[in-house]
């Protein structure tokens, strides 16, 4: 997986899959609480596996391609943070 500089939040893209659409029906038509969804397009909530399947089957798009952009943006969250030094285990 190729890994990019400052990935996005899902919830950016998925805001522009939704277009004009509300959030409101967006959550109706896949099945979730306007909560649940309002806070993955705010940035605030992570895409899980479950969503990246309704998310797929909605916008005819695959589950690989939500659960890649989670991997991705919460890969580069966590290599900003600080890590203690780890030394190499070997057999």
């Amino acid at each position: 997986m190729t890994r990019m500089f400052n990935p996005p939040h899902p919830g950016e893209v998925l805001r522009e899959y939704l277009g004009e659409m509300t959030v409101t029906e967006a959550a109706m038509r896949l099945g979730v609480a306007r909560v649940t969804l309002q806070r993955m397009v705010n940035g605030a909530a992570g895409i899980s596996p479950d969503m990246a399947y309704r998310l797929a089957a909605a916008f005819g798009t695959s589950p690989e391609l939500w659960a890649g952009m989670q991997l991705q943006y919460d890969l580069y969250e966590a290599g900003k943070l600080a890590r203690p030094v780890i030394e190499r285990i070997t057999a």
